[in-house]
């Protein structure tokens, strides 16, 4: 037997009361001189007995009463067959985050999990409905053996998922079971990230599984990228790691090794590098195996080429010829027909660097060009007077002089930097259009450590590069992929035909998007960086998470296996008990009346 509310079982103390009573009630008779003693002293032991007997029958009943309706306030529930367990609808919600996956005392704290849920699943019977919910969102349902070979195929996933969503989808399954007994069973390493918010199971019980070993320490790889995301063809690897001691690391390119190194705590890496691959690439970051191997490589995709090819037409002006030359000379640009730089009114071919006329009378035909290039952008009204430009590389210049940039109807773009509000500055495809010229008159900006930079960044990233998308995300997300691709390429070489909306794998690691045979992207799929850190929520924390009546929170497998099939698993008998207390008090009631018209008689 449970109760829901056993602090109601305090009241039974209310039982002492008629006992007191009784007690207090005892008289001693009076003492009376009558000729005939003998006959009365017999009459007077014969009616004591009986009244004893009525009081006694009277305190009874009353405790009685008064105990059964103790018992019905803490709302009992118990099972009414014999042997076994009732029909029950129950729903294993099964961590397998990754950082389940980190090995204590030679075994993962997911094959504890698993194993305890195996221990579970042997003691269902034909008649229960079972479900096995996992933390990256499948719902496996069936017989026990089913869900026992289930077991035997699971393995943690490379990201956190989600155990609330997890725990909510269970409670709902349970709910509509139609099975009076419900149980939703937690098994979990109970690391600080996996309960992110509070789950109800307002509906049957809640038991909650903690593996009581300790979480081991762990080194982890946060971050890694390129930078800058195409390479033409130098670029850098940056990383950032979690480590409490020096550890060695990799660096990989298509598995080929780029450089290694020993990375001290808290350090930061950035490794330039300029291999010799072309194309889309896989990359990824590596330190030396620990007990959580999940982590210890993180994965980056880029795009490496040639420089770009450019032109700059005489009308850009002394300063971008200038700054293009010193990308060439660094080898960052090249000279070619691949991208032109021009005066908005006299280009004639996209991709393009477009610049704003230097006299105000060439607006007209700037704008019939942008028109003939389907630019969906206009140059407006001219404005005047100083405002700083805002935005990347931006390096605290000014602008004096600028057109107003208006947009045609559906025009989508980036804007790369803006000047007293407006875009100065946008981006769309194959093209670039700056709001000034880009000479003294009009902006400091070259003048500016960052203005070659910025013009290197536009060339290589944004015009000079072969287009493609870059999608970093992780395990077991949506994501919605650009319309022309129609197939991933697995990290194994394998296809997978793909359109539209995605589900990531639940595997870390690169995945091609392909346009027929051609790479025209990458997916990069990498763990939560939270999931590397392991500290473990308490007890009392656990318990904040969930809202259920009948909730438990234990790290004992015994427990855990016993109160899987019994906790919330019989009928109320609160009504059957009020009834009861009821009938003791017409009895008791109809005694009494008894007793007093004795007396009085």
């Amino acid at each position: 037997m449970s109760f829901l509310a056993p602090l109601w079982l305090l009241l039974g103390a209310a039982a002492a009361v008629p006992l007191v009573l009784h007690l207090m009630r005892r008289q001693v008779g009076a003492r009376i001189e009558f000729p005939a003693a003998r006959y009365l002293r017999r009459a007077e032991r014969e009616f004591s007995a009986r009244m004893k007997l009525r009081n006694l029958l009277l305190m009874l009943l009353r405790v009685l009463a008064i105990v059964l309706v103790a018992l019905a306030a803490a709302r009992p529930a118990t099972r009414l067959v014999a042997g076994g367990h009732p029909p029950t609808g129950l729903a294993i919600v099964l961590d397998n985050s990754m950082s389940t996956g980190a090995v204590v005392e030679g075994g993962t704290v997911f094959e504890s999990l698993v194993k305890q849920a195996d221990g579970v699943l042997e003691s269902a019977s034909q008649d229960d409905r079972l479900w096995i919910i996992t933390a990256d969102g499948e719902v496996r349902s069936g017989s026990r053996n089913d869900l026992r070979a289930v077991l035997a195929d699971l393995r943690p996933m490379a990201g956190a998922g989600s155990l609330p969503d997890a725990v909510d989808r269970a409670a709902a399954l349970t709910s509509v079971a139609g099975l009076a007994a419900r149980h939703v069973l937690v098994l979990t390493d109970g690391q600080s990230s996996a309960l992110t918010r509070s789950a109800d199971v307002s509906r049957g019980a809640l038991t909650v599984f903690v593996a009581p070993s300790e979480p081991p320490r762990n080194r982890a790889v946060l971050e890694a990228e390129a930078s800058p995301g195409r390479w033409t063809p130098r670029g850098a690897v940056t990383a950032r790691m979690a480590t409490e001691d020096s550890t060695t690391w990799r660096i990989a390119l298509e598995g080929r090794t780029l450089a290694r190194g020993i990375a001290q705590p808290g350090e930061e890496l950035l490794v330039r590098v300029a291999p010799s691959e072309r194309g889309w690439l896989a990359g990824q970051v590596e330190l030396e195996p620990d007990e959580l191997r999940a982590d210890d490589a993180r994965h980056f995709a880029v795009w490496i080429g040639s420089p770009p090819g450019v032109t700059v037409s005489a009308d850009a002006g002394s300063f971008v010829a200038s700054a293009v030359d010193a990308l060439v000379q660094s080898e960052r640009a090249d000279v070619g027909n691949d991208v032109l730089i021009a005066s908005a009114d006299r280009a004639g071919r996209l991709p393009a660097l477009l610049i704003a006329p230097s006299e105000a009378g060439r607006v007209s035909a700037a704008n019939r060009t942008l028109a003939s290039l389907g630019i969906p952008w206009r140059l407006g009204p001219a404005r005047s007077g100083r405002e700083a430009l805002v935005g990347d590389r931006a390096d605290g210049a000014s602008v004096t002089s600028r057109y107003q940039l208006r947009p045609e109807p559906g025009a989508r773009a980036d804007t790369l930097l803006t000047a007293g509000g407006d875009a100065w500055a946008v981006a769309g495809e194959g093209y670039i259009l700056v709001a000034s010229p880009l000479a003294m008159e009009a902006t400091d900006f070259p003048l500016r450590a960052g203005f070659v930079p910025w013009i290197g960044d536009l060339l290589s990233q944004r015009l000079g590069a072969a287009r493609g998308t870059l999608i970093q995300s992780s395990p077991a997300t949506r994501v919605t992929l650009p319309p022309e691709v129609n197939a991933l390429e697995l990290p194994d070489g394998n296809r997978r035909t793909v359109a539209g909306e995605l589900a990531t794998p639940a595997e870390s690691g690169v995945y091609f998007l392909l346009r027929g045979t051609e790479r025209v992207g990458a997916l990069v799929v990498n763990p939560e960086s939270r999931e590397s850190v392991l500290d473990r929520l308490t007890t009392d924390e656990i318990r904040s998470r969930f809202s259920a009546r009948d909730l438990v929170v234990s790290s004992d497998p015994a427990t855990i296996s016993a109160r899987a099939w019994t906790a919330d698993a019989g009928r109320s008998i609160t009504g059957p008990l009020l009834v009861l207390a009821l009938g003791l008090l017409i009895a008791e009631s109809a005694v009494a009346r008894g007793t007093r018209a004795q007396k009085a008689g």
